[in-house]
């Protein structure tokens, strides 16, 4: 990188920052009003006029400040743009984590904005909308909770491991029963526990505070992981394919932990559940 490079992409964090912030505010605001909320791929994959209107209010931002990067958002992609990851710098962000948690006001919502150049994560910035609490990071740069440094869990004991997850959007009977054995395997280790919060990136942030000592999903998408991958490789932790391979951004599903020896244990008791990638051209037979 260069130091042109090193000082732009700096900037661009900068940006972010100040953008969570605004768009966390708008989330606080709609989730006191009446919701209007619909459904995309699944009956129980939830999208509000909110996170439509959060999604305009970053990308269009953005895009006033720099106009020749690309963007991937959650929205525009369910409404048909395609979900391309090229080399050019590339903000890839999710404007509502949670969905599901703010309809009915739960307290795990979040905005998570990714960077990438080169199809490299640069940093990541998420803003937990409830409690204020802002997770940063930036390759190279370290890990912080509210300015303040963060680190993984390095405990390489499942026995003494919690375990956290999130169900995806398939619910249907083989599907389900993949994932209730998947679940049953870690608390078979025996783990400490399992849990479930509804948002992937707030799951995710819990690696990277030392809170929890892995997580696994299928069936995210890259703006559920995009900015929580920087943010835990730079606390300490690892974060990879379901296969035990390098994180395939793209692929829709997971593993991440404080310790390499933490997240192979994990992947060792997964039998894979299937999901579309992202890119996925819809007009190429496979």
């Amino acid at each position: 990188m260069t130091s042109a490079e090193n000082k732009c992409w700096g900037e661009c964090m900068d940006v972010a920052i100040q953008i969570a912030h605004e768009a966390g505010k708008v989330v606080q605001e709609a989730v006191k009003q009446e919701k209007q909320v619909s459904s995309k791929s699944t009956p129980t994959d939830l999208v509000t006029e909110a996170d439509q209107q959060v999604e305009d209010l970053i990308i269009s931002t953005l895009k006033e400040k720099f106009p020749s990067h690309r963007f991937i958002g959650e929205e525009s992609s369910a409404a048909g743009e395609k979900c391309i990851l090229t080399d050019e710098p590339t903000w890839i962000i999710d404007p509502i984590d949670g969905t599901c948690n703010f309809v009915h006001s739960f307290p795990m919502v979040a905005v998570s904005i990714g960077f990438a150049v080169k199809k490299e994560l640069e940093f990541g910035v998420i803003y937990h909308c409830f409690d204020g609490t802002l997770y940063t990071a930036r390759r190279g740069h370290g890990a912080f909770c509210n300015g303040a440094p963060i680190q993984v869990s390095k405990e390489r004991d499942i026995s003494k491991a919690l375990i956290l997850t999130e169900i995806g959007a398939k619910r249907d009977p083989a599907t389900l029963e993949i994932f209730l054995g998947n679940m049953q395997k870690l608390l078979s280790a025996p783990a400490h526990g399992v849990r479930i919060i509804g948002s992937s990136t707030l799951a995710l942030c819990h690696i990277a505070t030392g809170a929890a000592e892995a997580y696994y999903q299928y069936g995210l998408h890259c703006w559920d992981i995009a900015a929580a991958a920087v943010i835990i490789r730079e606390a300490g932790g690892c974060v990879i394919d379901t296969s035990g391979g390098p994180l395939d951004l793209m692929s829709r599903r997971v593993v991440a932990a404080g310790s390499r020896e933490m997240a192979d244990y994990v992947v060792r008791q997964l039998q894979p559940i299937s999901y579309e990638r992202d890119d996925h051209d819809p007009d190429v037979l496979p």
